[in-house]
């Protein structure tokens, strides 16, 4: 036997097929990902009005009002003495970005007055109420 017929050859791992499916998997995520805001994933149904313009907002200070009452700043669940507070904080400051309230259109009208009295009470009288565009 010669020395060439007992060399082996070399093992190659084709790593062409794998960088595909990786490729394909990563944009595949990338398209079904939903891009949200984190006060939009609140489950809140805006109400309808037609004739709303539209808000074109930087930062803001987002305020939720869910249908069961609960309220939300910028997307953490707070109490009503805890929304006051820190809205009371944040009244002091010199620059105070813009205030907007977003309530789902079956809550009570009492949770929607009560939050924008405690806007009022703590400086922030320039807020907007925030609704879905109509057909």
């Amino acid at each position: 036997m010669s020395l060439r017929e007992r060399r082996r050859r070399n093992s190659a791992i084709n790593i062409v097929p794998m960088l595909d499916v990786l490729t394909t998997i990563l944009l595949y995520c990338l398209v079904m990902m939903q891009f949200k805001q984190p006060s939009a994933a609140l489950n809140i149904m805006l109400p309808e009005i037609n004739t709303a313009g539209k808000n074109v907002l930087g930062e803001s200070i987002n305020v939720s009002v869910a249908q069961d009452g609960t309220f939300y700043f910028n997307g953490q669940k707070v109490t009503g003495e805890e929304l006051e507070s820190i809205l009371g904080t944040l009244g002091k400051a010199a620059e105070k970005p813009p205030l907007v309230i977003r309530a789902d259109e079956q809550t009570p009208l009492k949770n929607v007055t009560f939050l924008m009295d405690a806007c009022r009470k703590t400086g922030f009288a320039d807020f907007r109420l925030q609704s879905r565009e109509g057909n």
